[in-house]
């Protein structure tokens, strides 16, 4: 058999995935042909819905891809929410600057490899995060981790709209309201994410550059009122605890993108370098999350060492920047209006691939053209952020950890199917819609269910503390590894069996 020939027969060719694609999309999807047929009619705004991107739509591939697939994870990266993190591990949990930073590397370091992993299937498959899912957990499982993930985002969206609404407070002196700051931060977000990934790309491809000036600015300004010197507060048991605790919490930052890592990559085109891919996700995600988190790290240090900064901060994160911005006066507040901008470079992905997730709950979902996803979901998560503009800290510290139990145990799952049981096999990517051909998912169902349980008794959060986190020590929260270790024993097995019973 000749190459070309053997090649063909190995995977699904071109024409069949874009015949499959377009034929679902006739046959089940009527209004979103009416609203791609409109929206055709405005250059640049993104038509394609959660179908795979045929190979002929995508972008050509070339060395330039790679950069700017840096770029982009470095633009979003940078984002205040992570200053806020940061500020968290000095300012509330009372770590050292040296634990704290320790906690915020390497934390970050481990989340972005998961990162950058999941992000390679995004070129392979044309699919988005999510759809790549139902080849792991089944089709009707994987809705499981769509839900969770649409929760995970409209946190995140609330998190953000509340640290840009009171970031335009502080800077404004009063004059605009925490209110209309989330209401501006969110309806910003909201434009960008409705335009679609390929605005979207072009506007992550320059934002980073103002981001990354006036965050060296704020280092230059605040760095001298950073303390280097105090030691952890507590016991050497108290202090490890709240050493794994800040770790998890900075794992969890960059947990959050996992589940939406692929959805960047559709438009590059299969021929792209999974290992190049991998590399310059983890490079910029990384190296943006960690200058953030150590910037919040020094800052939160800084309050108590600094008489001026204690009497400006009032519990805000807002305030906390201001601080920082204190020294430079009216150009601080130029430059605190910059960093508003990195909060729509955070907010957007996540708000344009909720959208997405909606669409993967069934094709009754499928018909309804995402921009109404984009303005429900934005719609919720501004009314949420209004709702708790008054207890941002107390939302992160309780809302960090769950991401990291769902994420890191159906990532562990994801793996292990992929490199234990589809590896040899390849897949099918035109049967992406088709549950007939897709596992059925009882045993990715069953490890997801025992990860969970692992997480709940390991977890140590103010609703519930597992007897294992009770055993070790005071705020020491093992969710995330125990969840882990429990869904990477009980996935193997249970899938063997259920390839041998049911063959799928």
């Amino acid at each position: 058999m000749r190459p070309d020939v053997e090649k063909e027969h190995a995977s699904p060719s071109v024409r069949s995935l874009t015949q499959s694609s377009s034929d679902q999309e006739a046959v089940d999807s009527p209004r979103q042909s009416k609203y791609q047929r409109w929206a055709r009619c405005i250059k640049g705004l993104e038509t394609q819905g959660i179908e795979p991107v045929p190979v002929e739509d995508r972008m050509k591939a070339n060395a330039a891809s790679y950069f700017h697939m840096l770029l982009m994870w470095f633009s979003m990266g940078m984002a205040l929410n992570n200053i806020v993190v940061g500020s968290i591990g000095t300012l509330v949990m009372h770590l050292s600057f040296l634990d704290a930073a320790l906690c915020a590397i390497f934390g970050n370091l481990l989340g972005n490899v998961f990162v950058g992993y999941m992000s390679t299937w995004g070129p392979e498959s044309g699919n988005r995060t999510l759809i790549v899912a139902r080849y792991f957990m089944g089709y009707y499982p994987s809705m499981i981790c769509v839900v969770l993930n649409v929760l995970t985002n409209l946190g995140y969206g609330m998190i953000n709209a509340m640290v840009g609404g009171q970031l335009l407070s502080k800077v404004s002196g009063g004059n605009v309201s925490v209110v209309l700051g989330i209401v501006i931060v969110s309806l910003a977000s909201l434009v960008v994410a409705t335009l679609g990934m390929r605005i979207f790309h072009v506007y992550e491809r320059y934002a980073w550059f103002p981001q990354l000036i006036v965050l060296c600015i704020l280092a230059g300004s605040a760095g001298p009122q950073f303390d280097f010197q105090t030691s952890s507060v507590g016991s050497l048991r108290e202090v490890n605890t709240k050493r794994a605790a800040f770790f998890s919490m900075c794992l969890s930052v960059s947990l959050a993108w996992v589940p939406l890592a692929a959805d960047y990559y559709v438009y590059h085109p299969p021929t792209t370098s999974r290992w190049k891919t991998w590399s310059a996700t983890t490079a910029g995600g990384s190296l943006s999350m960690i200058l953030t988190i150590l910037l919040g790290v020094g800052l939160g240090s800084g309050v108590s060492n600094t008489p001026k900064w204690a009497s400006l901060y009032d519990g805000t994160p807002g305030s906390l920047l201001m601080a920082g911005y204190d020294r430079l006066g009216v150009f601080g507040k130029i430059c605190a209006v910059i960093n508003v901008v990195a909060v729509v470079s955070n907010n957007a992905p996540g708000a344009y691939s909720m959208a997405m997730n909606f669409q993967m709950l069934g094709e009754m979902w499928r018909k309804i053209p995402r921009p109404v996803f984009t303005v429900f979901s934005t719609a919720v998560y501004m009314s949420c952020a209004i709702g708790g503009r008054n207890f941002l800290y107390q939302i992160f510290k309780n809302f960090l950890p769950l991401i990291g139990y769902w994420v890191v145990i159906w990532f562990t799952i994801s793996v292990e199917e992929d490199v234990l049981f589809k590896r040899c096999r390849g897949y099918d990517w035109s049967v992406w819609n088709n549950r007939d051909k897709l596992p059925v998912g009882i045993a990715a169902t069953f490890a997801f269910i025992v990860g969970w349980a692992g997480a709940i008794v390991g977890m140590n959060q103010a609703y519930y503390k597992g007897p294992v986190a009770q055993a070790v020590g005071e705020s020491c929260d093992l969710g995330i590894w125990l969840g882990m270790g429990f869904a990477g024993l009980a996935f193997p097995a249970m899938r063997v069996v259920e390839l041998k019973v049911i063959g799928r």
